[in-house]
């Protein structure tokens, strides 16, 4: 059994009012040395709320975490840390318009089949 930690990648259309639409996942597992992301944004369920965020820039820095956990060439300074450092990074506390729920712990045998499972039901 692996142990791992995952968190919600959301979009606050209006930080203020504290609403937000899930719209990606980040999974971490320390004995893998994994960091899994991906995101979906669903664009009808972002024109529901009212917001000054421009559709083509939020998907831009949503592209942006996703490159940072898999550490792609173009993931800059942050994508070149340590998995645990990124995921720590990606996790942090934010008062924008992207922030990321609190990590939930979770155990599994096969990480990708749960990162799936998880996405499916916490994101599609």
């Amino acid at each position: 059994m692996l142990l791992y930690e995952f968190a919600i990648i959301r979009f606050v259309p209006k930080v203020e009012r504290e609403e937000f639409i899930n719209v990606g996942l980040l999974l971490f597992c320390k004995q893998k040395r994994e960091l899994l992301g991906e995101v979906y944004l669903d664009e009808s369920k972002v024109k529901l709320f009212t917001t000054e965020v421009c559709l083509e820039e939020l998907k831009d820095h949503l592209d942006s975490f996703v490159s940072i956990a898999k550490a792609l060439p173009n993931s800059g300074v942050i994508g070149q840390m340590e998995v645990s450092e990124r995921f720590r990074w990606l996790a942090a506390v934010k008062s924008s318009c992207i922030q990321v729920s609190r990590p939930h712990p979770g155990q599994a045998d096969d990480l990708d089949y749960e990162f799936k499972r998880l996405f499916n039901q916490l994101i599609l």
